[in-house]
């Protein structure tokens, strides 16, 4: 069993997830890197390694439970344990997404990635993460998910456009963090949502104001909380987020 700290980040092979995996790695953690995708997956493995982080590939597809199987199989004889589990991945759905115009199987999709995706993982890691001294869970949301901003006055809201998959899935994901929240209440496993900000990435055409590893900072910061850390929380880099 290794002695490092062992994290996997799904959708680490570019973006946010991979600034969490650079992040994680800068500590001396030994970092899965989770994608589908295994030419960008082996890329990203090796920018990172040429950057001293002891990285690894992880053949992940959320949506896929053979796929999900096998990469805990993988970390099981990888590293024997989980210490950290940072659910990264996600989709926007693509435009438009007013409520009267979105395809209702956008909305499947994308709950399937956001949503079951982070379930069929978490469930998947779970008996890893019961192996590790101090567990984190980290659930990338955003908080275009939260109901308080989304209901604000005009002036409030500050969550972009009308998103009826992408916002709703980011909702249901927020509710799911709760639900392992109470479930595991009494065990050493904290888990926490956090929102990374306005991330210009390839899943906003790039039009956001802030760096990838910028957003990558906050769900850092969560998985290294102390064992006395918050649980059942939504952060971002100014604080909490309101449900």
């Amino acid at each position: 069993m290794s002695e490092r700290t062992i994290a996997l980040v799904t959708g680490a092979n570019k973006g946010i997830g991979y600034e969490i995996a650079k992040g994680l790695g800068a500590l001396g953690w030994s970092v899965g890197v989770g994608a589908r995708d295994d030419q960008r997956r082996t890329a990203a493995v090796e920018r990172l390694r040429t950057d001293g982080v002891d990285a690894f590939g992880v053949p992940l597809d959320l949506t896929d439970d053979a796929s999900v199987t096998a990469a805990a199989h993988l970390i099981e004889e990888q590293a024997g344990r989980l210490d950290v589990l940072v659910n990264n991945a996600g989709i926007t759905g693509g435009m438009p997404q007013e409520p009267t115009q979105v395809d209702p199987a956008t909305i499947r999709t994308v709950v399937e990635t956001n949503v079951i995706g982070v379930i069929r993982v978490t469930n998947a890691m779970l008996p890893l993460l019961r192996r590790s001294a101090s567990p984190r869970i980290v659930n990338m949301s955003s908080s275009v998910g939260s109901l308080t901003r989304q209901s604000g006055t005009d002036a409030e809201r500050t969550v972009g456009p009308v998103l009826a998959a992408y916002s709703p899935s980011k909702t249901f994901l927020n509710a799911v963090t709760l639900q392992y929240v109470r479930e595991l209440s009494g065990t050493n496993i904290l888990i926490n949502a956090c929102c990374p900000g306005y991330v210009a990435t390839d899943l906003n055409g790039f039009q956001g104001v802030r760096t990838p590893e910028q957003g990558a900072a906050i769900a850092v910061k969560l998985a290294t909380l102390p064992d006395d850390g918050p649980t059942g929380r939504f952060f971002e880099d100014a604080g909490e987020v309101p449900w």
